[in-house]
């Protein structure tokens, strides 16, 4: 892997994986919306961010989410639910790396491996839920996991050594969970960044599309 665009390259996970591609000795370009004032939930914006930079990129990773925005906290009962926090859950969560992809086709190079991986949440999993609540980040996850399980079936048709997938990264200790890790096992993000990449190395053009955790075991849709 020679180069890697990390989108959201200031959040704590972002941070960490640009850290981790310099390690490896890979040529690691950020773009943040703290850095370059890029906004996923505005396609202007991200058509310019990505019009600035040269590809071809081996590795496009998605690293931005939120699991609160502005004055909303997850939700534990349907009386919770409210429009604007839905409606900016879904912005940020899913249309938002829908996005991204949609203009980073043209950084993917089509005649060898490339890889579009995009952060999901285990909590998107519709099979794998048996607590409930949290119902507007659950389902931006789940509505991120089938924008993007679609589009590789797509970009598989000009692009057949690409592989486009989602990562569940686990818990991992940063200002995102810092509230909500409670007694769950939450790893370092520089231990995080290095699973996932571990994780992109042994995906194959054939697992394209699919859903996977830290340690690279599939999660149910």
């Amino acid at each position: 892997m020679k180069r890697a665009l990390v989108i959201g390259a200031s959040g704590g996970i972002g941070r960490a994986m640009m850290a981790a591609l310099a390690a490896r000795g890979a040529e690691a370009v950020g773009l943040s919306r703290s850095g370059q004032g890029l906004d996923v939930t505005d396609e202007a914006s991200v058509a310019k961010a990505l019009s600035e930079v040269e590809g071809p990129f081996d590795l496009i990773f998605v690293a931005t989410g939120a699991l609160e925005i502005g004055d909303h906290r997850p939700e534990k009962s349907l009386r919770a639910l409210d429009l604007v926090a839905l409606s900016a859950q879904f912005a940020l969560n899913a249309v938002g790396p829908a996005l991204v992809l949609k203009h980073a086709m043209a950084l993917m190079p089509r005649d060898r491996r490339a890889v579009f991986a995009a952060l999901s949440a285990r909590v998107g999993s519709i099979g794998d839920n048996g607590l409930g609540g949290w119902y507007s980040y659950r389902a931006s996850k789940a509505a991120l996991n089938q924008l993007i399980h679609t589009a590789a079936i797509e970009v598989a048709r000009t692009h057949p050594d690409a592989v486009v997938t989602l990562l569940h990264p686990g818990t991992v200790q940063t200002k995102f969970t810092e509230k909500y890790v409670g007694r769950h096992p939450a790893v370092p993000a520089a231990e995080a960044a290095r699973n996932l990449l571990a994780v992109i190395d042994g995906l194959t053009p054939d697992r394209s599309g699919g859903f996977f955790d830290w340690a690279g075991k599939e999660v149910p849709w």
